[in-house]
């Protein structure tokens, strides 16, 4: 198979939405947060900053071709986003250790005080990581369709279905370049 930049790019961006599916849900028996778990996904994480920070070594290192720059961009700004999730998620590991160690003193009211506002700052930061784990794989979604768009047939049969993801469109200068000179467009 060979590997192209849009194709890493869209990659890496489904490897990030996996990560946001992952990410536990408070009051959901089957996604409820632990300790063990949120570990894991920071790890998950780490390794995919570690991906990213390949990608960008790599192009760099590579003959420039006329989208190398952007590729660069595109890796190098996926960091930001994702070490925050990694971050948040950390916060959420912190926090939960703080639940455990305090489960025997659930009934006393600093304590329970203490406790809920723990909780509240779980749900702040899953909701962080959640957001910025989206930003960034919509971000290499979008660098994807600007270094490699998609046909006009193929964003005409995705329009259509229902089921397909969002496709977004090129820029309007790479819809300009695609269009001939002297032929007229018309719009449904």
């Amino acid at each position: 198979m060979n590997s192209t930049p849009s194709s890493d790019m869209r990659a890496t961006a489904s490897a990030l939405d996996a990560q946001c599916d992952k990410l536990p849900v408070l009051g959901d028996p089957h996604r409820s947060p632990d300790v063990a778990g949120v570990a894991r996904q920071i790890s998950a994480l780490g390794e995919l900053i570690t991906d990213l920070g390949n990608e960008v070594h790599l192009s760099a290192s590579q003959e420039p071709e006329a989208h190398t720059a952007r590729v660069i961009t595109a890796f190098a700004a996926t960091v930001r986003p994702t070490g925050q999730a990694a971050s948040a998620l950390g916060e959420v590991a912190r926090q939960l250790s703080f639940l455990d160690r305090t489960e025997h003193l659930r009934d006393e009211p600093d304590t329970d005080d203490a406790r809920e506002a723990a909780v509240q700052l779980i749900d702040d930061s899953l909701n962080t990581a959640d957001t910025a784990l989206r930003e960034a794989a919509d971000s290499l979604r979008v660098a994807s369709a600007i270094v490699s768009p998609p046909s006009v047939r193929l964003r005409a049969a995705l329009s259509r279905s229902a089921t397909a993801p969002s496709v977004p469109a090129p820029p309007p200068a790479a819809q300009t370049a695609a269009v001939p000179a002297g032929v007229v467009r018309r719009s449904r």
